[in-house]
């Protein structure tokens, strides 16, 4: 018997991996965040599957519900949104489950953050301008930020900030980040994005705020926040496909070079 941490996705059903789904497909429990997860990943599980929303339970009931399948030698699908490495609370749950002796998996999925920069249409790295994605939150409810992780450390590197839970706190985000990004920084909030009531509001560091007040939302959003999301023309090209940058794969015309790229390649320790 497994449990099986899955990561569902963003909110559009078919952005869950296949691996994800296969195994929804075939696990005759299925217990999933009922407020972030898609019906129609849950519309994956087989037919008299035991679904349950753990939305209103707390750890001990959802863990309760773990140890009594694995009597029963069923296999769980544990339905979590977006990727469980992420504020996806699995770390206490997998603590219990080996201190009952039962196995788990992880199985990864796409993140919010990834699925609002495709909804862009923006890389998050660009060759001189942002080289680093920082993916954090800010305090409120929830618990603190241990230190030397609050926004204004964080926010002193120019990278490029992937805000979570944080978006009724644009007000302490907008006055910690100006002096380091500017009043004029872009910014986008996305809200509950892939689903069909997906909104993106576009701003900057000065109106993010009064925007995101008149679409009246409250949760559920990610904050982006760097240079990376203006419009762009003149930035670098990377050296990946620079016809002049020899690599192992692509040796390039000059042959001296190339046999040089590629002895390194082999040698031990050599890079690639």
């Amino acid at each position: 018997m497994t449990v099986y941490f899955i990561g569902a996705g963003p909110g559009a059903a078919d952005l869950i991996t296949v691996r994800g789904r296969d195994i929804i497909e075939r696990c005759p429990v299925c217990l999933y965040a009922g407020s972030l997860v898609p019906q129609g990943v849950i519309d994956f599980a087989p037919e008299g599957a035991l679904i349950k929303d753990t939305a209103p339970m707390n750890l001990d009931e959802i863990v309760a519900d773990m140890v009594e399948a694995h009597k029963k030698g069923q296999d769980i699908a544990r339905v979590h949104s977006g990727d469980p490495c992420l504020y996806g609370s699995i770390a206490e749950q997998m603590r219990r489950l080996d201190e009952e002796g039962i196995d788990y998996e992880v199985v990864p999925g796409v993140s919010a953050y990834a699925a609002a920069s495709a909804e862009i249409q923006k890389e998050l790295t660009l060759p001189d301008i942002s080289q680093t994605i920082i993916l954090t939150r800010t305090s409120m409810k929830s618990s603190a930020m241990p230190n030397n992780e609050d926004l204004k450390t964080l926010g002193s590197s120019g990278a490029t900030l992937a805000i979570h839970l944080s978006v009724r706190n644009l007000k302490h985000i907008e006055e910690t980040l100006t002096p380091f990004y500017g009043e004029d920084c872009p910014v986008v909030v996305a809200y509950r994005v892939t689903w069909p009531d997906q909104m993106i509001i576009r701003g900057t560091l000065k109106n993010i705020r009064e925007k995101v007040r008149e679409a009246k939302i409250t949760r559920t959003a990610l904050i982006l926040v760097g240079h990376v999301l203006a419009e762009h023309s003149d930035f670098t090209d990377s050296k990946l496909y620079d016809p002049d940058f020899v690599h192992v794969l692509r040796l390039g015309k000059d042959k001296k070079k190339a046999q040089e790229v590629e002895r390194e390649a082999n040698t031990p320790g050599g890079t690639d």
